[in-house]
């Protein structure tokens, strides 16, 4: 088997030596996110990629680079490279059409993504709902409506995480519990610190 595996590899070229070296670990990472995102499995990591950029516009954002992304890149990069190269095209053409490949994968999974995220975010829950219920600070919620914090509570009997803002004088902190005083028109919970 090891003198097989020898022979196999000392007759490819070196290109071909670099597109298996990035094919195998990358594809071995790319099932392992894909079973853990869709079984549920990965839901701090999940979450991480869409919090970064929170505070710009209030939303989910369209997040390009991330670790999935980056892993898909590399999983179609390779093995359209390997694909390119069996077919007989020239060095340029299959790194170009590789890197080009990649580049949508990146765009697939970015935009599969951003949709799936949103959908769990807003899906179909009425938010008016929580008004007059309690929740933890999650995210630290700055005071005077800064910016957005984070609050968990329990909406419709499902366990949410949802944006927060708050019009007291001082910062609310994490693990703080706060009650839900009214909603905005774009979904935000505007809270006050519990009495409770």
């Amino acid at each position: 088997m090891n003198g097989n595996f020898n022979e196999w590899w000392s007759i490819m070229s070196t290109m071909e030596h670099v597109y298996w070296i990035i094919a195998v670990p990358s594809s071995l990472v790319f099932i392992m996110l894909m079973l853990m995102t869709f079984i549920g499995g990965d839901g701090d990591m999940a979450s991480s990629d869409f919090e970064i950029d929170a505070d710009i516009d209030g939303g989910i954002p369209f997040q390009f680079f991330t670790i999935k992304n980056l892993v898909g890149f590399f999983t179609i990069f390779s093995w359209t490279g390997l694909a390119f190269i069996k077919g007989g095209f020239s060095v340029i053409t299959t790194i170009i059409s590789s890197s080009v490949a990649g580049i949508l994968m990146m765009v697939m999974m970015s935009t599969i993504f951003y949709l799936m995220n949103k959908l769990v975010e807003s899906g179909s829950i009425d938010l008016k709902k929580a008004i007059g219920s309690m929740g933890e600070v999650y995210l630290v919620i700055p005071g005077k409506r800064k910016s957005m914090g984070k609050v968990q509570l329990k909406v419709e009997g499902a366990f949410k995480t949802l944006d927060a803002i708050s019009d007291e004088k001082n910062d609310i902190a994490t693990g703080s519990l706060v009650d839900i005083i009214d909603v905005t028109n774009n979904d935000i919970l505007v809270v006050k610190s519990s009495s409770k």
